[in-house]
């Protein structure tokens, strides 16, 4: 089973049709209102600020992806984001589930250069800021589970 949270934005839509179509129907749809994106899927609504919830969409589920978005509002995402990522990450420990994070550039400089592994978080503004403690948040959950080629 892969699970998609979030699933009903962009990202997660896309990424349904792409499962879908190069590897797997069995993907479990999650979202506060839940819509199947492909014929195949199944739906789960849940509110993943509530941990039980988040657990509960999880559950059985090979590879969870976090793909939830939240309404343009700074105060929203500051006190949602964090709450949400630490459940799905606590989640995916508690049901044994690989967790791909989709993220994106707010932590970034947005000053029009490339972009590499080596740029360093340069937040501009809340919603930056926000993104940045929560990519922060994901990295220190990998410490100790990522391994050097030849480890």
């Amino acid at each position: 089973m892969q699970t998609i949270l979030g699933a009903n934005g962009q990202i997660g839509e896309e990424l349904a049709w792409e499962l879908k179509r190069n590897f797997t129907s069995d993907i479990r749809i999650v979202s506060r209102l839940a819509k199947k994106v492909n014929d195949t899927d199944k739906v789960f609504s849940a509110d993943l600020s509530i941990k039980e919830r988040a657990i509960d969409a999880v559950k059985g589920s090979e590879i969870a992806y976090f793909t939830p978005g939240l309404p343009i509002s700074s105060g929203l995402w500051e006190k949602q984001f964090p709450l949400i990522t630490g459940n799905v990450i606590d989640t995916c420990k508690i049901n044994g589930t690989k967790l791909v994070f989709f993220d994106n550039t707010y932590m970034y400089p947005q000053d029009g250069r490339p972009l590499t592994e080596d740029t360093l978080f340069a937040p501009v503004g809340r919603k930056g800021k926000v993104r940045k403690e929560m990519a922060k948040v994901v990295m220190k959950a990998l410490e100790g589970l990522m391994h050097e080629p030849g480890s």
